[in-house]
């Protein structure tokens, strides 16, 4: 097996008897753009998670074109194309609800001192280099599982990278000196995490070894686009395993510093254990087919935060509502300076957390108010999983389990029995005082 850093000069191509991807298998979207570009005179490949899911037997969620086309000859042969990006330019062709994308082989950025280009540190910022071979395309591509070209003429794969073996032994290794290509893009250690995850690999020695050097260059991300890659870590169905690795490497605290400080302090806390438990009933209901939402996600991942200010809070003389509302949002105030989160999920993060607070109050017509309010479900569930991790909140949960179960008639009887255990919880508590 190749190191990360060997580069390979003789390509390998595996003919059509030798591999198990089948036409069958590509959608008829993405075969028409790549035999239209055939057509046309142009080179056409359908690469990256495409091509590494259908020789690893699972069913691609997408499939990605690359071609020698340029963005606005691509844009001339399909009447639904769509240019899109400026980091580097490509083309969305829609079929239906289907999108194909088609990118343009990627050049080299080879000058250093190129500021239109690249940052003093090494950053890629903008990428619209055409190459035009499928050679250079190569090596601006991340890792090589990611790397395999099938070639739409003769049905063969072509690896440039070593990428069939990686694939074979389970490793997920960048191309290149893995320092170089984490300068041009630190995203490349969250999108290594996320793979590593997602295929059950591990990753390749140097691959590993250079994050540490790396990490702290997530800082200069935009809070923006790392909210997408939150999203990719997160809610793509290996959540739990995402989250590990992200500690493992000890990249969680460039995502979110204040809560990977409280599981630094105390990993086995209930704050600690609700976030691992959220990751796993995340990626259950993926499994399920099940709606899942940015801003449970979030409520969870920043629960350890908000759980710590609202304490602050209550010390400094609030009350658990008045603490717990003040609490979410400085904690989102601060967080946006990291990973930024869209107004929506944020407003619906801080309901999820203030109802808390309000699920403790269950007598007269505020329980029957909270049935009604539009996050209680979400809210709801949260505090199941803050009982499932050890928060000294079970009774309250089992409560309102039942009371959601009950018919009106239960429900009063509940509430009144409630209150009356509330009275006299209240005249034992002052008859100390009177004896006195």
């Amino acid at each position: 097996m190749p190191k990360d850093s060997d580069t390979i000069s003789q390509a390998t191509r595996i003919p059509r008897p030798e591999h198990s991807i089948s036409r069958a298998d590509i959608s008829g979207g993405a075969l028409k753009v790549l035999y239209t570009l055939k057509n046309a005179g142009f080179e056409a490949y359908l690469v990256g998670g495409g091509v590494r899911d259908l020789l690893l037997g699972r069913e691609p969620k997408d499939f990605d074109v690359v071609t020698d086309a340029e963005p606005e000859q691509i844009k001339r042969l399909f009447r639904s194309a769509r240019l899109i990006g400026r980091r580097f330019r490509l083309a969305h062709v829609r079929f239906g609800r289907e999108i194909i994308e088609v990118a343009t082989f990627r050049g080299a950025v080879d000058d250093p001192d190129d500021e239109d280009h690249v940052s003093v540190n090494g950053r890629i910022v903008r990428d619209n280099v055409y190459g035009t071979t499928v050679e250079e395309d190569v090596w601006r591509r991340d890792f090589s599982v990611n790397c395999l070209y099938y070639d739409i003429r003769d049905f063969s794969v072509l690896d440039l990278t070593g990428g069939m073996a990686d694939l074979e032994a389970g490793v997920l290794r960048i191309i290149g000196d893995p320092v170089r290509r984490y300068r041009e893009d630190p995203v490349r250690m969250l999108r290594a995490a996320r793979f590593a995850a997602k295929l059950g690999f591990r990753l390749g020695d140097e691959t590993a070894a250079a994050i540490p050097e790396c990490a702290p260059m997530l800082a200069e991300i935009p809070p923006a686009r790392l909210y997408e890659e939150v999203l990719k870590l997160f809610l793509g169905g290996a959540a739990a395993q995402s989250f590990e690795l992200l500690n493992h490497f000890d990249l969680f605290k460039y995502l979110f510093a204040e809560s990977a400080e409280r599981f630094d302090e105390d990993p086995l806390s209930p704050a600690a254990q609700l976030v691992l438990q959220a990751m796993a009933n995340t990626d259950k209901r993926i499994q399920e087919d099940k709606p899942v939402t940015p801003a449970f996600l979030f409520a969870a991942l920043l629960w350890p935060a908000v759980q710590k200010d609202a304490k602050a809070h209550e010390n400094r003389g609030l009350t658990s509502i008045q603490a717990m509302d003040a609490a979410g949002m400085d904690v989102l105030a601060r967080q946006v300076s990291q990973v930024s989160l869209p107004r929506r999920f944020s407003l619906a993060a801080r309901e999820i957390w203030s109802l808390q607070s309000r699920l403790e109050q269950r007598r007269g017509k505020r329980a029957i108010q909270l049935l009604g309010r539009p996050r209680f479900r979400a809210a709801y569930d949260f505090l199941l999983l803050r009982a499932g991790a050890g928060e000294e909140v079970a009774e309250m949960a089992d409560w309102w389990t039942k009371f959601q179960e009950m018919d009106d008639s239960g429900r009063k009887a509940a509430l009144a029995g409630t209150g009356s255990r509330r009275r006299r919880r209240r005249g034992r508590r002052r008859q100390p005082q009177a004896q006195t």
